[in-house]
């Protein structure tokens, strides 16, 4: 996974408020309290985790901008040509037509 500078710099953050949790997560499991030190200590890695793999808000943001932009605005290519699967479909469809007609 590449990171660009600022997701170097979110992660960065993240690990300024994780790494002492975690630090804390495990003196209190050293201490004999496992359900605290676990729990913490699972909350520690989900501030690093969730961040960097699922909650993208690049991809979060895109895909909302997708769902709302009217789909001649969604691709980057040209609104009149329909793209190759759609163009295959209509071939097909047409093709089907005309043996129907046919028979």
């Amino acid at each position: 996974m590449r990171l660009g500078l600022m997701d170097m710099i979110g992660l960065a953050a993240s690990l300024v408020f994780a790494l002492p949790l975690a630090n804390y997560a495990l003196i209190r499991l050293v201490a004999g309290e496992v359900a605290l030190g676990v729990g913490l200590l699972v909350v520690a890695v989900a501030m690093v985790i969730l961040p960097q793999y699922f909650l993208d808000p690049g991809r979060i943001l895109r895909g909302l901008l997708s769902g709302l932009l009217p789909r001649q605005l969604r691709g980057g290519g040209g609104a009149s040509e329909p793209a190759p699967e759609e163009a295959e479909s209509t071939d097909a469809s047409a093709s089907s037509a005309a043996d129907v007609r046919e028979k």
